[in-house]
């Protein structure tokens, strides 16, 4: 571990997620209650912010990905979180304008950008984290993400409560160009040189072709779609589950969040510590099962303790499950292509998700609250005995990369 943390490319990444995943809790909470504020308390107003959190990860994934394999890295996590921040602060100017609904742009913007940034993230991980380091960073960097997860909404909703919508919007401009600064210091990168006759779209092509080829991604992607589709049918839900199952008000799923949200913070230091030792295809259906498990329980529960007892370990459970695989991921795809495949495992997931979500509330009025839930845990358990084929037990490094013209030099570094 202190290994890990005289390492450059870490610090840099893990300073730049911590202040990320500030400004963004402090923009979704502002963005949440000034919706609320100005609509009255619309529920679609307020559901249109997840659609276009969520939508645009949907629709840029891939492209996302596939760019990320092809620009400099570097200059790619520079230049977006640069214009993250020149974007935020024009939607600030017509905010303050009067136009109010200009904050749904705001929303877009973060989640188109974080689909270039994030893959180039992954890119730097793969060149200068050596690999038996590799579980530990991706442990301590969620480890961050699940602290905010716990006291990110705290202080989100008093940023707001105190200073506003403009002051809210304004620490999420400082957040991103200060985070844009600090990634000046990472080390230069040398992408290599592509033919004249590559394009986009042939590239886009060419990750599909790597993904399909490789039978571990293939199986991936279907665990992760039945996943998705599953935990899309309950996500709704939870407020009634809150509040038809253990009597509670809504306004309580908050600390069953939190309570998700620490775990999410030990399984992701279990993870750090454990990480190497762990076998992939074991951990992944192992988390799938007790997800699917947990479902059920949460839905037959009536008890407080037992509910949150199971929102603390599922946080685990799952957090430490994708660190394993994303370890494992990073070793077995080639470098030229971790873009593309982000970039066609998350779209998949994602799309999983909105379906499950679009048909979430007619399922529970057709079947009932806790039918819904039963069968929300058979179509993830149905993603177990996919996850159970994969055979994970080398670095794939050795897959083949993009051709390189003859005669040609590589890109110049930043």
């Amino acid at each position: 571990m202190k290994q890990l943390f005289r390492n450059r490319v870490f610090l840099i990444v893990a300073s730049v997620d911590l202040i990320q995943q500030l400004g963004i809790w402090v923009r979704n909470m502002a963005l949440l209650f000034y919706v609320m504020d100005q609509t009255g308390n619309d529920p679609v107003a307020v559901s249109l912010l997840t659609v276009f959190e969520y939508l645009p990860i949907f629709v840029f994934s891939m492209i996302g990905g596939t760019l990320a394999d092809r620009w400099n890295p570097k200059r790619t996590m520079i230049a977006g979180d640069a214009l993250s921040a020149l974007s935020i602060a024009v939607i600030l100017a017509f905010i303050e304008a009067g136009w109010w609904q200009a904050v749904f742009a705001a929303t877009i913007v973060s989640a188109v950008v974080s689909q270039f940034s994030q893959p180039s993230s992954s890119i730097m991980f793969k060149r200068h984290v050596p690999e038996e380091l590799v579980p530990a960073a991706i442990g301590v960097t969620q480890s961050l993400m699940s602290l905010f997860v716990i006291v990110g909404p705290m202080i989100g909703t008093a940023v707001y409560v105190w200073l506003g919508v403009s002051t809210s919007l304004l620490i999420l401009v400082i957040a991103f160009a200060a985070a844009a600064l600090i990634q000046l210091a990472l080390p230069a990168y040398v992408r290599e040189k592509r033919p004249d006759n590559s394009s986009v779209w042939s590239e886009m092509a060419m990750g599909l072709r790597y993904v399909g080829g490789q039978r571990n991604l293939l199986l991936i992607t279907a665990a992760f779609a039945l996943i998705g589709l599953g935990s899309g049918l309950i996500q709704p839900l939870d407020v009634f589950l809150i509040t038809e199952r253990l009597g509670l008000d809504k306004e309580d799923l908050k600390w069953f969040y939190a309570l998700s949200g620490i775990g999410m913070l030990v399984g992701g230091g279990a993870a750090a510590v454990f990480g190497r030792k762990a076998n992939p295809r074991i951990v992944v259906a192992s988390a799938i099962v007790f997800l699917s498990a947990s479902i059920v329980v949460e839905a037959l529960s009536v008890w407080v303790g037992l509910t949150a007892t199971m929102r603390f370990l599922v946080g685990g459970a799952l957090t430490f499950m994708q660190i394993i695989l994303g370890t494992a991921l990073i070793s077995m795809v080639a470098e030229a292509y971790i873009g593309r495949v982000n970039g066609t495992i998350v779209p998949v997931m994602m799309a999983g998700m909105l379906i499950g979500s679009g048909l979430s509330g007619f399922l529970m009025k057709s079947t009932g609250l806790v039918p819904a839930y039963i069968i929300a845990a058979a179509i993830v358990l149905l993603a177990a005995p996919v996850a159970m084929r994969m055979k994970i037990d080398r670095p794939k490094d050795a897959e083949p990369s993009l051709p390189i013209a003859q005669g040609e030099t590589a890109d110049a570094a930043l």
